[in-house]
């Protein structure tokens, strides 16, 4: 089973839950050194039984490392209203999510390291994967215009009314970009440049990504194809969401070429399945288990894997609806509705989910090539198992 030995200061907690943190061992850099107190050796940090266990381990200890690197002594005296933007933006931060990426660093250090000792430094890369991500969130509401993020107010929406809270919010998110590659660089691992240079580039690509996202709307259906769902599912969330941190991980740990590259291809799988349960999630999940509108994809027009597929096998009375229903713009619940059933009617939802069932097919064949390192390979199995049949 795996156990995660981490060393933040000095204590961090070992099973995500809300009551106090578990005492846990300090990673030590040679065996001249002091002997561990007494609560210590006798408190070994327990082992998480599964994958939700394990998941709610690295949710909580995130949170701890969050609230860490989120505290900047540094820029309390900059002025008073910055100080109270920061605190809304430390709450904004630490709303529950997943925490995916995260935990992806660690399963990948894990698998490219052969055991599961998580130093200090590698939980501060993992949390800033997580601050990186929250930066990209921010500036990706504005674009979409979203009021709701993560079962709350949009940080846009926290800062100000119109204009003034969207510039405000694209001047945080650029804040806790600077800050997130502030804390990559200086986690104190050996590898630490490689993984951040990597992490950047896939964000050069992740901007390409969102870049096709926010044309495409205003490109007529008949001009694309799901090539062009495709290729933004793995520029804007397969590279960044779940290549990214798995191929850093194994990197922070020194790790071999071939599970580097294996790692790669797992993670491009494992995004595009994730990407398109998204999409099905924004046609026919209810807003208040995904946390944020389900009808904001067809209000923007967002040329998705599912509406692309539907288009293809429509035909030509069918088409013609579907380009008049796909104009970005307001549209009231009998529109959405009818945009949903023609997806549904001509095989834009099944052909989605079988897309799906094949990703993460080629990823479980991927996995099975990989080291056990302690269990983690069937908390990776878990993990497809729980994407492929997600409802937030």
């Amino acid at each position: 089973m795996l156990t995660l030995v981490a060393a933040v200061q000095d204590t961090m907690p070992t099973r995500g839950t809300s009551s106090a943190p578990y005492s846990v061992m300090k990673e030590r850099k040679s065996s001249t050194q002091a002997e561990a107190p007494a609560a210590e050796q006798q408190q070994a940090p327990p082992s998480p039984v599964d994958f939700t266990s394990w998941a709610k381990t690295v949710q909580y200890q995130t949170q701890v490392v969050l609230h860490q690197i989120l505290e900047l002594e540094d820029e309390r005296h900059l002025d008073p209203a910055w100080n109270k933007v920061l605190e809304q933006v430390r709450s904004y931060s630490l709303r529950p999510s997943k925490r995916i990426r995260p935990a992806l660093v660690l399963v990948g250090y894990a698998l490219g390291r052969g055991d599961t000792r998580a130093p200090s430094g590698l939980w501060r890369f993992a949390a800033a994967t997580e601050l990186l991500h929250t930066f990209m969130l921010i500036h990706d509401d504005v674009a979409d215009q979203a009021d709701t993020r993560r079962g709350g107010a949009a940080l846009h929406k926290m800062l100000g009314e119109g204009r003034l809270g969207e510039n405000l919010a694209i001047v945080i998110g650029d804040h806790l970009y600077g800050r997130s590659l502030e804390v990559m660089l200086g986690c104190n691992l050996p590898e630490a440049d490689v993984a951040t240079r990597y992490f950047l580039k896939v964000c050069r690509y992740t901007a390409a990504g969102q870049y096709m996202d926010i044309r495409l709307p205003h490109q007529p259906l008949a001009e694309l194809s799901i090539y062009n769902a495709l290729r933004v599912a793995y520029l804007k969330t397969a590279l960044y969401g779940f290549t990214a941190p798995l191929v850093c991980g194994a990197m922070l740990s020194g790790s071999a070429p071939e599970i580097i590259n294996k790692l790669e291809r797992f993670g491009r799988y494992v995004g595009t399945a994730y990407q398109l349960r998204d999409d099905l999630l924004g046609l026919y999940g209810q807003s208040s288990v995904v946390g944020k509108p389900t009808d904001s994809d067809l209000a923007q027009g967002k040329r998705t894997f599912p509406l692309l597929a539907a288009y293809l096998r429509a035909t030509p009375e069918a088409r013609q609806e579907m380009e008049t229903l796909c104009i970005p713009g307001p549209k009231d619940e009998t529109m959405l509705q009818r945009a949903r059933e023609l997806v549904e009617i001509h095989g834009g939802r099944s052909a989605t989910e079988r897309i799906i069932e094949r990703s993460t097919n080629a990823a479980a064949r991927i996995l099975h090539t990989l080291p056990e390192a302690g269990g983690l390979k069937q908390m990776l199995r878990d993990l497809l198992q729980m994407l492929m049949i997600r409802e937030a």
